[in-house]
């Protein structure tokens, strides 16, 4: 609720950024001014797991640039937006404004990419959808912001505080049952503490409670459904049989439907480099550790995948820090921390994991058109 409220703050104090400007220079005796125009009608698309948050991170933007919107929510959680527009209509935006539609996804995707209105998409969701969306926009150039799937890696060196990075690791990965774009799926800890790091692991992992996420005592709560749950024991399942040891969690039983799809937090040791769990996007409470030498390794491991979302990197060294850095091909990097992204800053992802920014000022300018005036 705080992350959603974040980004209606920062939108409503940074609006005079979006202001007409002068420069400065007067290039060919002309003056120069740069407005900035409302880009269309926006389509605004969001996922499940973070049902309000995900739609002010996109809706904020729109309004301050004065779009008109239409909401399409996630079929599975759609009662945060209705409670949104609500509050919206209560105070007092104008009619046709902020418009909410709920339905078929694949049939109101494709009107809103397809009719000529709409003149900008705004998506969070899979890869697969986004590319979709991208093909269905084509026709009509309409403006794309799309954050898609992730496969963040957790990069540990053995001149890291171990504590450290193993506290903020269970805060990032099992953050809603580790159904999040940002959250971990893939852990990269130096040969030389690999034993080390994974027990302390293990340890916070064996404190965590499972149960109903109403209550204040609970860690982890349940999957959003039963496909979720399947795909994360599958993965579990694939990784044991190629080689992987699993030290904590493990298989649970057949989930009740009307009980919730709990999944218990587990960690895997000796993760073969081609398992499910570490080139697809888990989605679910499951830390997979594998373990790497040299610091070029870590690089090429952690760069390889197709998807650019979030990382994390934990040493002691700066120097290693800096060439790290600029070398993770990830929009958003954790230097020593798990954190994710904040309504100050710009957030989005790079190769298949899309393109756009979220939060910061370049996410109000996602829906704006710079329009360039030269008076004589």
């Amino acid at each position: 609720m705080d992350y959603a409220a974040g980004f209606f703050r920062y939108g409503a104090r940074h609006v005079t950024k979006l202001r007409s400007r002068k420069l400065k220079e007067q290039p060919r005796g002309h003056q120069w001014t740069v407005h900035y125009r409302p880009a269309g009608v926006a389509g605004l698309i969001t996922p499940w797991n973070f049902p309000l948050a995900m739609i002010a991170k996109k809706l904020p933007a729109a309004i301050a640039a004065d779009c008109p919107c239409v909401i399409k929510p996630a079929s599975q959680t759609p009662l945060s937006t209705i409670a949104l527009v609500a509050l919206i209509e209560k105070a007092g935006m104008p009619a046709g404004k902020v418009n909410l539609v709920m339905g078929r996804a694949a049939e109101i995707g494709e009107i809103l990419c397809k009719h000529p209105a709409v003149r900008s998409i705004s998506f969070t969701g899979s890869t697969e959808i986004g590319k979709v969306l991208a093909h269905n926009a084509a026709n009509h150039v309409k403006r794309l912001a799309l954050e898609l799937g992730g496969n963040a890696p957790f990069i540990v060196f053995g001149d890291a505080n171990l504590d450290l990075a193993a506290d903020q690791l269970i805060l990032n990965k099992f953050r809603a049952s580790g159904q999040t774009c940002v959250c971990t799926n893939r852990v990269y800890v130096q040969r030389n503490i690999a034993g080390a790091f994974a027990t302390k692991v293990v340890e916070r992992v064996n404190r965590l409670k499972v149960g109903d996420g109403m209550l204040d005592d609970t860690d982890i709560g349940p999957l959003i459904d039963k496909a979720g749950f399947d795909k994360v024991r599958q993965h579990v399942e694939d990784a044991v049989t190629k080689g992987a040891r699993c030290v904590a969690g493990g298989q649970p039983p057949e989930p009740l439907a009307d009980h919730g799809y709990y999944f218990p937090p587990t960690v895997l040791r000796n993760v073969s480099e081609n398992s499910r769990c570490v080139l697809e996007e888990t989605f679910g409470p499951i830390v997979p550790i594998i373990e790497f030498d040299e610091e070029a390794e870590a690089i090429e491991r952690a760069n390889g995948t197709e998807f650019g979302l979030a990382a994390y990197l934990f040493t002691g060294d700066d120097k290693r820090a800096r060439r790290m850095i600029s070398a993770l091909q990830f929009g958003h990097i954790g230097h020593n921390s798990g954190t994710g992204p904040t309504p100050e800053a710009p957030f989005g992802g790079i190769k298949q994991s899309g393109f756009g920014r979220e939060g910061g000022l370049e996410g109000l300018m996602e829906f704006v058109e710079p329009q360039t005036q030269a008076r004589q």
